[in-house]
């Protein structure tokens, strides 16, 4: 855990300044489970994989495991395991790191010198309705504030205390779950710090029609969010979302789009993309980090190829 002197104001540019002024965020967890050969086609989606693949370990939540038929005791203890997972392949990481002079990025830093933080993830309302409702924002009128609030509390304050360094809101598709996990974090005195990241389709808006600004304020206006950026969103919509936040917020922006594919939530799979074509996801980092952003990474259907391209690319910067 990093120091709590450190936290909130202090966190992130702590982090950035010992990455070299920018970092890099992992990639699509869901996508490399696949190629491993697990099959994802339930409401749970890659959590499925803390039940029935462990070793291989997103998206977890305590009424999608209830709705499977464990205890809310035993869906408490497999969030934390999924936090339990990620820090134990960061000491593996270290330890190899130690053993040897291992230099992925091509700038002579070993990755023994590299600090690594874990984020326990938080998903939408909507991912655990499994019905591509997270890609749309829209819940219907019997899902107010106090609804989101109720559903997410519990979850956020076992992941508080979990062992994470910090807490990612992903993927967030409206306003009103914005406002919902900002006031959660102040009423559960939460002290870890957290990031909110928002969907966009268009390149102005959240996924629900909600302005990318209003959004980004409700994150600068909460202390404990020390970033705010744009996940799972295709990659030519980025430049423009990262102009658009920077005009209401001082803090760090993170990025890590999909691979530009679109998700079909009747036949649950990624389809290609009509309209304006992506180029090389690759080519557009460059730009991205020009434009503002100080973290970048990969969502969706990127690959750890991607992951790699990118720090080789952050690194020549």
């Amino acid at each position: 855990m990093v120091p709590v002197d450190q936290y909130p104001s202090s966190f992130m540019t702590n982090f950035l300044r010992q990455c070299g002024g920018c970092a890099v965020i992992d990639g699509g967890l869901a996508t490399e489970l696949e190629r491993h050969g697990a099959n994802l086609n339930d409401p749970l989606w890659s959590a499925k994989c803390l039940m029935s693949s462990p070793h291989l370990i997103r998206r977890a939540t305590l009424q999608g495991f209830e709705a499977k038929g464990l205890s809310r005791k035993e869906g408490e203890a497999l969030l934390e395991k999924s936090v339990k997972i990620a820090c134990e392949a960061r000491d593996i990481y270290y330890d190899r790191a130690t053993k040897s002079s291992w230099d992925i990025s091509g700038d002579g830093t070993t990755l023994k010198q590299r600090p690594i933080l874990v984020a326990a993830s938080v998903g939408s309302y909507g991912a655990y309705l499994a019905d591509g409702s997270e890609y749309s924002g829209i819940y219907g009128d019997n899902v107010g504030l106090e609804t989101l609030k109720d559903f997410h509390r519990r979850r956020i304050q076992v992941l508080a205390d979990s062992g994470a360094d910090l807490i990612a809101f992903e993927t967030i598709p409206n306003k009103l779950e914005a406002k919902a996990y900002a006031e959660l974090l102040e009423e559960e005195g939460v002290n870890v710090p957290a990031w909110f990241s928002f969907s966009s389709k268009d390149g102005t808006n959240v996924v629900s029609g909600d302005s990318i600004e209003d959004c980004a304020l409700i994150a600068d206006s909460c202390e404990q969010v020390i970033g705010v950026g744009i996940n799972c969103t295709p990659p030519r919509y980025i430049h423009g979302l990262i102009q658009s936040i920077r005009t209401v917020t001082t803090k760090p922006i993170l990025i890590y789009p999909n691979s530009g594919e679109t998700y079909d939530a009747n036949r649950k799979e990624w389809v290609p993309s009509t309209g304006v074509a992506d180029v090389d996801f690759v080519s557009y980092v460059g730009k991205w980090r020009e434009a503002g952003a100080s973290l970048i990474g990969g969502c969706c259907r990127t690959t750890p190829n991607t992951i790699r391209a990118i720090s080789k690319t952050l690194s020549r910067g």
